[in-house]
């Protein structure tokens, strides 16, 4: 496994990380001992990077994570890196009721986390979303402090814009932004990328697969009412058609490479630059292994051209959430 540099202050992580968000019914049922066994085998392949967030099933990932950690050896508990969002405010029924952002809040919910995962720090702890209520500044300054006492090692931050991102880093450094980055989310490109690069902040890119919508094995209509998709607007009616012909355009260049569509779509992320850090939602071991092929399939220039006239920038019908979480995305709005 290549490791690459999380950024100009961050850690040195795998190539290639996990997302474990799909293991907390975020994507519908899944299977416990299974998921488990896919955070084992993705150590095991020397994947070092494991993604969470405390609103993941409202700490049940957390607690996922902290008991697969128990059943590696000291050697692969020393090597896991976690990477853990929080701020984002569930009831008791599952639904999101807002951002909580204001430093008491911050430590407060970084004391849970620990105590979830069982761990003394967290490698790399950052905002889900920026709390309008907050200044960023305040934020950064609680999340300091932590680092300052030993409980976080780095910070993060998750779908902020620019102006944002200068705010937080002349407070504190930034070791990595957390952002959707994938052949139909690519957002990023316009002014976020080069701000980060700029500044020495690393990328770490969930969505690779569009949750799944362009990872080849996605069938129209598969959603369950419980699963995040079933309401997301690149999943609905005729987006859903437009995006999967994507898809099968994408599907032929990866038959002439004798690789998935997924591994193509996956590399491609990866052959944006090596401060670029692709996170993989693999809950099962058969998904991982395919994800973990994409780090073999080298994507040549004529490659790179093909992937493009297959599926150009802004080619996906629909946004990637629904409006009123769209609103919430600081990285999406204008001059940010």
């Amino acid at each position: 496994m290549n490791t690459l540099q999380l950024g100009a202050t961050g850690p040195k992580v795998s190539a290639i990380g996990l997302g474990c968000m799909g293991m907390s019914g975020m994507y519908g049922p899944s299977d416990r001992a299974e998921s488990i066994a896919t955070i084992h085998a993705a150590m095991d392949a020397g994947i070092t990077l494991l993604d969470t967030g405390d609103f993941y099933g409202s700490g049940h990932n957390e607690m996922l994570i902290g008991e697969a950690l128990k059943g590696l050896k000291p050697s692969q508990r020393d090597a896991a890196l976690l990477s853990v969002k929080f701020g984002a405010m569930r009831d008791p029924a599952g639904g999101w009721v807002g951002y909580d952002a204001r430093p008491a809040a911050v430590k407060n919910f970084a004391t849970y986390s620990l105590q979830r995962l069982g761990v003394d720090h967290i490698d790399i702890y950052r905002p889900a979303r920026l709390d309008p209520s907050v200044p960023i500044e305040e934020t950064i300054g609680a999340i300091a402090d932590l680092v300052k006492a030993g409980h976080v090692r780095c910070i993060g931050l998750s779908e902020v814009g620019s102006t944002t991102i200068r705010k937080a880093a002349a407070v504190h450094p930034i070791c990595d932004l957390q952002i959707e980055y994938s052949l139909i989310s690519r957002g990023v490109e316009d002014d976020i990328l080069t701000t980060c690069r700029e500044l020495g902040i690393g990328i770490t890119a969930y969505g690779v697969l569009s949750r799944g919508l362009i990872s080849g094995h996605w069938k129209k209509d598969a959603a369950s009412e419980k699963d995040f998709r079933a309401h997301s607007p690149r999943f609905q009616g005729e987006n859903v058609d437009r995006n999967l012909a994507l898809v099968e355009a994408l599907r032929r260049i990866a038959d002439a490479k004798g690789v998935t569509v997924a591994q193509i779509a996956i590399a491609w992320v990866a052959a944006q630059g090596d401060d670029i850090v692709p996170l993989v939602g693999a809950r099962q071991r058969t998904r991982l292994d395919e994800a973990l092929g994409a780090l073999n399939v080298k994507l040549a220039p004529e490659d790179l051209a093909a992937i493009e006239r297959a599926v150009p920038k802004g080619a996906a019908a629909g946004d990637r959430y629904a409006a009123a979480q769209m609103a919430s995305l600081d990285s999406e709005s204008r001059g940010a």
